[in-house]
């Protein structure tokens, strides 16, 4: 078998990722960046996306991620992160909706839109519509 390394997702709400994995790749905000037992130690902050992992039986999973941040350790792997969702937890219809929302607001242009945050909005929506579209609900 493998060897494994810890993988930890939390964010301010619950754990929502605590298991040992082969491998995991993150959004980093400077660019994707992949981790194995044994990794040099980094802090990293993340962008809107998704963390994909082995699990300890080899099945690759998905973690959707609204940013944050991720320590890297030679035995684990721990995220802070403002929201995560397991790829199977997303509501697909309920994204559509909040992408359709974003969009109206950005499109309306309204003197009270906060711009920034209706395009996160948009960028949050549109990473987990790319996740469960790409790798299945």
């Amino acid at each position: 078998m493998a060897e494994l390394i810890k993988l930890e997702i939390v964010t301010p709400q619950e754990i929502v990722v605590d298991e040992q994995v082969q491998t995991a790749r993150a959004p980093g905000s400077d660019g994707e960046f992949g981790v194995l037992v044994g990794h040099t130690p980094f802090l990293s902050t993340l962008r809107v996306g998704s963390i994909q992992y082995l699990d300890q039986n080899g099945e690759e999973r998905y973690v959707f991620v609204s940013g944050g941040f991720a320590e890297v350790l030679p035995d684990k792997i721990t995220v802070l992160a403002e929201a995560a969702e397991r790829r199977r937890d997303i509501d697909g219809d309920r994204v559509r909706d909040a992408l359709v929302r974003a969009q109206q607001r950005l499109e309306e242009k309204h003197a009270d839109t906060d711009i920034a945050r209706a395009e996160l909005a948009m960028a949050r929506a549109a990473a987990r519509l790319k996740l469960i579209d790409s790798h299945g609900s």
